[in-house]
């Protein structure tokens, strides 16, 4: 999921095993990005599981947070033009992407995509 206003923007599906970073894009949206890559929004499913790691002190003030926090990636509900997605932390804060700080990174928990999606594992053929 990508915020409707990173529609401007190329972007791909987030995938396994990279680390990304929270980037303000020339729009102003905060979105994720891969490696330097700054040009292409990288787009969350809701449901996914991160590890961030990078949140200031005033975003942890705000929140009542520690720099380094497991969440889980949400899309709030909002009417018209507004942004959307968001994070939810273990203490049950949602908390836009918007209010966070430019340069927090993060990485998809292990296999996470796989179970968001609900993709499956092909069985292993054996041999008979």
């Amino acid at each position: 999921m990508c915020d409707y206003s990173l529609e401007l923007y190329r972007s791909r599906p987030a995938t396994q095993e990279e680390q990304y970073t929270l980037h303000r894009f020339p729009s102003g949206t905060m979105g994720f990005v891969a490696g330097t890559d700054c040009e292409t929004a990288v787009c969350m499913p809701a449901g996914a599981k991160l590890s961030l790691e990078g949140i200031n002190e005033t975003v942890q003030r705000a929140f009542s947070i520690g720099a380094a926090e497991e969440v889980t990636m949400t899309r709030l509900e909002v009417t018209g033009h507004a942004h959307r997605d968001a994070v939810r932390f273990a203490n049950g804060r949602e908390v836009l992407l918007q209010s966070l700080n430019a340069g927090v990174t993060c990485t998809l928990a292990p296999r996470d995509l796989d179970e968001v999606l609900g993709l499956k594992a092909t069985p292993e053929l054996v041999d008979a």
